[in-house]
């Protein structure tokens, strides 16, 4: 344990009481998260309302079938800075409707969602947009959320409006996909309403998990793109936006520290069924997430319900999530600590342990639990087993796929003396003026002059299958945007084609691949029907390793997509962006951010 862990846990231990000191508005502003007044969920759908009729999590297939309401929630986020202090230490932070984490976005399966983003940020201003995370958009590619690849940033002073089908059902999150921001407070969760597979007795909501820095995220993007610079190290672990911090370790007269700001709590009852959804949203670190003294059965991965099993940790990689039922096994007046552990094996941190309090019905709910922790195994970066993790809808990976792919991750100094990531020789560079999917839509496939655009072009094959190996000694959170994959195989060394429940092998949207070496790289074997015509993401979702260009985009069914129309909102959008950046000099140093054209070639 480092000193800093050290001093922040044994400070909370301390306390006689679990009375915070500061009030939830200065260290969340608007959010209610980790607040015994959060509300509980909808044991059905949102509003009382069961959209999805006789559809259940066993005789639908998500991916071909499911409801379409005709209707749906719609949401007003408002992207400005304001000052919190989720952990007593006063940050400058980008946040929605004043809050962190952002708001819930809860609809149910089959609802269109829209969320109409104005971005209000100044002082200085940024450019922004939001990504709906694991939402296929089969209907809408142009509303997935990725500067350079969808749509031009939303330009400062300019809303935009995303309207998309919630096609999947479960647990998920938003977030900014612009640089780094989502690292600076832009991200929220989001809960889809669909059957379930398990009964239970209470929704306890999102529990998000997430490593957090005192540092504004652009100036640590600043340090991951300079010169001779280290990686940088979270400072603190929350959940649910709250965590205690020591603040005798805080030596810049400048920042503001309180002691004991307070930490989230939940309400358990004894003999009910809680279920919880757990988000890692953080920027850099596995979370290993138990409760004193209880266990918990996972239910889902991502968006895709499993065979229910029982553990007592559940690992989650950033971007990834799993819904697990808690039964309530204490008495009405018990306490217990809930925590969450950044792995000090595997990710860079200076305080890895995040704690909450579960207070019992009767619970006195400022006392402070006394239990113990639970152990578990640390020593693989990685996910479950992959034999552990069975969808509930069988969905079996052909064996002969239409096209293979392999991409190697490595990581090395460029000429410049920058530290970066390489998915087969290139390192990622996007072009916020020309988003891909509009060229692509256009019937420009081919990008010679721009390979640092790491497109993958699978042209119409049906289905596509990607090895990925890991030369780097860190692992990496692997997303594909627009689809659930098929995890084939994972490990370290070499693959032996061996296919892992090959009837119905785990899918989810994130997986881990484990660290590696040129000799024995860590490798994850993915498959998926490419049945989205779309340009999509396939990236790292540790922000600091995206900033440095592990990411790559597939192109695909490009025939398809250039029979598609794209709403006039993304063209407006790009043109306002133009006329910002013709007059503001945006501020472009990583991967997200760079102009290779001139501005006279304009798409619109």
């Amino acid at each position: 344990m480092t000193t800093a862990a050290s001093a922040v846990v044994s400070g909370i231990l301390a306390l006689s009481s679990l009375v915070p000191s500061l009030p939830q508005t200065v260290t969340n502003g608007d959010s209610v998260l980790g607040t015994l007044s959060a509300p509980t969920l909808s044991l059905t759908g949102l509003n009382g309302i069961i959209s999805w009729g006789s559809d259940t999590v066993a005789n639908t297939n998500p991916y071909t079938g499911g409801p379409v309401s005709g209707s749906g929630p719609t949401y007003n986020f408002n992207i400005a800075r304001g000052t919190i202090a989720p952990d007593g230490v006063n940050k400058s932070a980008l946040l929605i409707n004043g809050a962190f984490p952002g708001p819930l976005i809860e609809a149910n399966w089959g609802d269109t969602i829209t969320v109409n983003v104005c971005n209000n940020i100044v002082g200085p201003e940024e450019g922004t947009a939001l990504h709906w995370h694991g939402i296929l958009q089969k209907l809408t590619p142009w509303f997935d959320g990725v500067p350079a690849v969808q749509q031009c940033p939303i330009a400062p002073g300019q809303c935009f409006t995303y309207s998309f089908l919630a096609d999947l059902y479960g647990t998920s999150w938003y977030h900014s996909h612009y640089s780094a921001q989502y690292a600076g407070g832009l991200v929220g969760p989001m809960v889809i309403h669909g059957p379930s597979q398990v009964q239970y007795d209470y929704d306890l909501g999102p529990v998000m998990l997430s490593d957090t820095y005192h540092t504004e995220y652009f100036k640590i993007v600043e340090q991951v793109m300079g010169v001779g610079q280290p990686a940088p190290s979270s400072d603190n672990n929350l959940i649910n936006g709250k965590m205690n911090y020591d603040c005798s370790l805080i030596t810049d007269p400048a920042v503001h520290c309180t002691p004991n700001p307070g930490l989230s709590k939940f309400k358990f009852y004894s003999g009910k069924k809680h279920r919880l959804r757990l988000i890692n949203s953080g920027a850099e670190g596995i979370q290993r997430f138990t409760i004193d003294g209880h266990n918990m059965t996972i239910i889902a991965n991502d968006f895709v319900p499993i065979q229910p099993y029982t553990t007592n940790v559940v690992t989650l990689g950033i971007g990834q999530r799993s819904d697990v039922i808690v039964e309530g096994v204490g008495t009405p007046t018990s306490k217990y600590w809930m925590r969450s552990d950044l792995s000090p094996n595997c990710d860079l941190t200076n305080q890895p342990y995040a704690l909450a309090a579960i207070y019992y019905e009767n619970a006195d709910t400022n006392a402070k639990p006394k239990t113990k922790a639970t152990p578990y195994d640390d020593s693989k970066c990685g996910n479950d087993d992959l034999s552990e993790t069975i969808p509930y809808f069988p969905f079996p990976a052909t064996t002969n796929p239409a096209t293979e792919q392999d991409v190697v991750i490595t990581a090395h100094t460029n000429g410049s003396g920058v530290f970066l990531f390489y998915m087969n020789g290139e390192s990622f560079r996007g072009n916020y003026d020309h988003p891909m999917l509009v060229l692509a839509n256009q019937g420009n496939v081919s990008y010679p002059y721009d390979p640092q655009w790491n497109a993958y072009n699978f042209g119409d094959n049906s289905s596509i299958r990607i090895i990925v190996k890991n030369e780097f000694g860190a692992s990496h959170p692997m997303h594909l945007h627009g689809h659930n994959f098929n995890v084939l195989a994972e490990g370290v060394g070499t693959w032996d084609g061996t296919i892992t429940n090959q009837q119905n092998t785990q899918r989810r949207d994130v997986q881990l691949v484990q660290p590696g070496s040129a000799s024995a790289p860590g490798y994850i074997v993915l498959q998926y029907s490419a049945d989205n015509p779309g340009v999509w993401p396939f990236h790292c979702h540790i922000a600091w390793h995206v900033s440095a260009g592990l990411y790559i985009n597939t192109i695909e069914q490009e025939t398809l997509l250039q029979e598609r129309v794209l709403p006039n909102s993304v063209s407006q959008t790009c043109v306002a962006w133009a006329n910002y950046t013709g007059h503001d000099v945006v501020d472009e140093i990583d991967s997200g951010l760079k102009r290779s054209k001139e501005r006279s070639v304009l798409l619109f």
